[in-house]
């Protein structure tokens, strides 16, 4: 079983920034995928960021330009820093990861959320 803990959301002004967190632990072999999904009230959950293990990452068009994530493979760790945030972004952050806890098990984790608000 691979657990996600994630951390650093808060309350942030228009334009300001924060750094999202999220640790991996448990039974794991490889990480082949990691990163972020939001949820905002009465939306769907939507892909932020993902980078896989060779360091290709895939992100949300809305937050190309302002969000970056960055991976410590050894760590099983991701953050995301998030600049220039803006209303819109305010959100439960979900932490992500694919892989496999041996050479035959694979799992699919989420983490407990974290939330964004961005208000004046």
């Amino acid at each position: 079983q691979v657990q996600l803990v994630e951390s650093g959301g808060g309350l942030v002004q228009p334009g300001g920034s924060l750094r999202l967190t999220c640790e991996a632990s448990g039974t794991i072999f490889t990480i082949n995928g990691m990163g972020w999904y939001r949820q905002a009230p009465g939306k769907e959950r939507e892909q932020v960021v993902m980078v896989t293990s060779g360091g290709s990452t895939n992100y949300a068009d809305s937050v190309k330009g302002r969000f970056t994530i960055s991976r410590l493979n050894a760590m099983n760790t991701v953050y995301l820093q998030m600049n220039n945030l803006k209303p819109e972004d305010t959100a439960v952050y979900y932490c992500n990861a694919v892989g496999y806890s041996d050479y035959v098990t694979s799992f699919h984790s989420w983490g407990q959320g974290t939330q964004v608000t961005v208000s004046s």
